[in-house]
Order: structure tokens, then sequence, then C-alpha cells
């Protein structure tokens, strides 16, 4: 993809025969959103997520899980036909005002990192967990066939085991659990990218407040923001229905999880034979560790992207009150339009306008979760007194 030079592009939006007051850039290095999210992409690619060319027991647990990761994939696929327009609209707005926050590329790949480190150790204490089961339980079967078997009984209460449908299954169940939390982390990702472009408005009229600037900088002011608030509203175009799924992944598992561990406790599992002596590692609290690193992993993760992600309103909403400050002596018509554009709109992430992402989301959810395990509770009581 061909870029337009910086330079050429440097004063557009402002008219001819007016000159910029002060240097808006200097000589600080820029960062591009490509570039930056570069690896987080092809990661996902490795994993058929983002396919676009140009970058460098039967339960509704497995049911849920299977067709939302699913519908997670087409959902990417979906993005990634936009992609590529979407980004050739990145580099336009870059080639206009360049995003001298070069710290957020180092943010995209620590979360990339961080983030997809900790599932890895989430799926490894999984299999750990079935492993020790498996040579606890099966000592004299083949350890494969009872791994398989094991942790996907749904599936072959259906079809006869065979060794590749086994392979199969297994691939299938990781490339779910990659779905999952790389939709959260594609989420963070975008949500840094547009917090910084956001934040480069505010660094500049926080830079300008106290300065008597002419008009033509405020205007440059205001169409900056414009671009921005319209590039937000096309990544939801693209990720809404990214953003809405791995909301709805993540409150549903939240509250089955939550359920379970209220219902069922957190308890060590019984050794299959009381005969001999308990060799395993954790002496029958591998699940158990497993449950509590899974669980808190999603809580946090969840906390994460729901914070990371509204704070691009919050950065919208941040130029007001510099504004605010400014000397009514200083004050222009640039300036009253601003604020009008500031308080006009709402500048937010969207999981496909059936939500925005802000502060007041994580009390919501939190009180959604609440709710929900409040009347499971007492429906359960019900149950428990009328068998009874």
């Amino acid at each position: 993809m061909e870029r337009s030079s910086t330079s050429k592009h440097s004063n557009q939006g402002v008219p001819k025969g007016k000159i910029m007051p002060f240097n808006m850039y200097g000589d600080k290095k820029q960062a591009s959103f490509q570039s930056a999210i570069k690896y987080t992409v092809l990661i996902g690619q490795y994993f058929g997520l983002n396919p676009v060319s140009g970058v460098s027991d039967s339960d509704s647990f497995p049911i849920v899980f299977c067709s939302s990761n699913c519908l997670t994939t087409i959902l990417f696929y979906r993005a990634a036909v936009k992609w590529a327009k979407l980004c050739t609209y990145i580099s336009k707005i870059e080639a206009i005002d360049p995003n001298t926050d070069v710290s957020f590329a180092t943010k995209c790949n620590l979360s990339c990192l961080v983030i997809l480190t900790l599932a890895l150790v989430e799926h490894v204490f999984a299999n750990l967990s079935k492993i020790v089961y498996v040579f606890n339980c099966y000592a004299d079967d083949d350890k494969y066939e009872a791994f398989i078997l094991h942790s996907f009984p749904w599936v072959f209460n259906i079809l006869n085991y065979e060794t590749l449908v086994g392979v199969l299954v297994q691939f299938l169940n990781i490339q779910c659990t990659f779905n999952w939390n790389f939709a959260d982390l594609f989420v963070i990702c975008v949500s840094f990218y547009l917090i910084s472009r956001l934040n480069q408005v505010y660094r500049k009229i926080v830079a300008a407040k106290e300065k008597q600037i002419e008009i033509p900088f405020w205007r440059s002011i205001r169409e900056e923001y414009n671009r921005d608030t319209k590039l937000v509203r096309r990544f939801n175009d693209v990720i809404g229905g990214i953003i809405f799924i791995s909301y709805a992944n993540n409150l549903f598992f939240i509250c089955m999880q939550l359920r379970n561990t209220l219902a069922k406790g957190i308890k060590a599992t019984p050794p299959c034979s009381i005969e001999s002596q308990d060799k395993r590692p954790l002496q029958g609290y591998e699940q158990a560790v497993y449950f509590m690193y899974s669980f808190i992993f999603l809580v946090v993760r969840s906390l994460s992207v729901s914070l990371i992600a509204a704070q691009v309103h919050t950065a919208s909403l941040a130029p007001a009150q510099i504004l605010y400050d400014i000397p009514s002596s200083h004050f222009n018509i640039e300036m009253r339009r601003l604020m009008d554009q500031i308080h006009g709109t709402t500048v937010a992430l969207s999981g496909l306008q059936f939500f925005q992402i802000k502060r007041g989301l994580v009390l919501t959810i939190a009180g959604t979760i609440v709710t929900y395990e409040l009347v499971l509770l007492q429906f359960s009581d019900v149950t428990q007194t009328n068998v009874e």
C-alpha cells in the first residue's frame, strides 16, 4: 500500500497564505497504526483470523464455546474484508496528522505478549489437570485416547473414536481458545491507537492554551479532532461485531464459572482408586488450581478490555476541560465549534450500537452478574427445598 509523504499534506486543512504559528511535530518520531499492530495481526493470521495481505459432557459450555468462537472467526473474516479500506483511510489521516505518540506501539506489543502468554499458561493448566486424571484413572489404557475421550466426551457421544478425529478436535479446541483471547487483545490494541490519537489533540490544546494563537490553528485542531472521531466510527463499523461477541462471551463465562464455584465450591478431585497411594502432584487440586486461575484471568482480562476501551470516550472529552481554562480574550469561533462538537456527539467504541464502552459499563456488567447469581441461588434453594 503506497502512502503519501507527510510533508506533502502537513498543512492540509489550513487556508492558503496562512502559516502554522508553531511547529506541531518538530523532530518527534512518528508511529503508524499498521506498524504498531503488525505483530498482533500476524499472530492472528497464523490461526486464520483477519486474513489480509500486506502485513509483514454435553452441556451449554462446549456448545456456547464452540459456536461463539465460530462466530468470532466469521466476524474477523468480515473485518478482514473491510480492513484494507480502513487502513487506507488511516494512512490518509496519518499523512495529514502524523501520530507522534510512539508509546502506543509498545503498549500493543506488550499487551499481545502478556495476554497470549497468560492464555497459554491457562491452556497448559487445563491439559495438565486432564493428563493427571488420565494417568490416575486409566493406567492400563491408551493414554492419548483416554485424554481425548475425557476432554471431549460430548463429541464422542456422537462419533466413534479415531486418532485422526481426536487430533482434529484438539486442534479446533486450541483454535477456539485462541479466538476467545485474541478478540479481547484486538479490541485492546485498537483502543490504544484511538486513545493516542485523541490524546494528541489534547496535548496540542494544552500547549496552546496560554498563547494568543490565530484562528487557523484552532481550525486545524478542530478538523483533526473531527477526523479522529470519524475514525472511531469507522472502527465501530469494522469491528463492532467483534466487540459485541467479546463482551457476550466474557459475560456468559464469568456467570457460568461463578455459578459453578458457588454451587460446588473449590475442592479436590477424589482419586480413582483408594487402595493405592495418591501420586498426583497436587493431591487432586489440579482441576481446582486450573479453575481458579482461569476464572481470575477471565475477570482481569474482561476488566482490562472494558477499562482500556472506555478511555477512548474519556480521551474524547478531555479537550473540553482545557478549553474552559482559556481566557475569554483568547476565545474564538473555532474554539466554540470545537466545544460544541465535543459535547454534541458521543465518541466511544460500540458493540454493534447495542452498547457504548464507557466507564459506567463496568458497573453495569458487575450489577448484571450479581443479579444473575442472586436469582440463580434463590432458584437453587427453591429447587432443593422442593426435592426435600
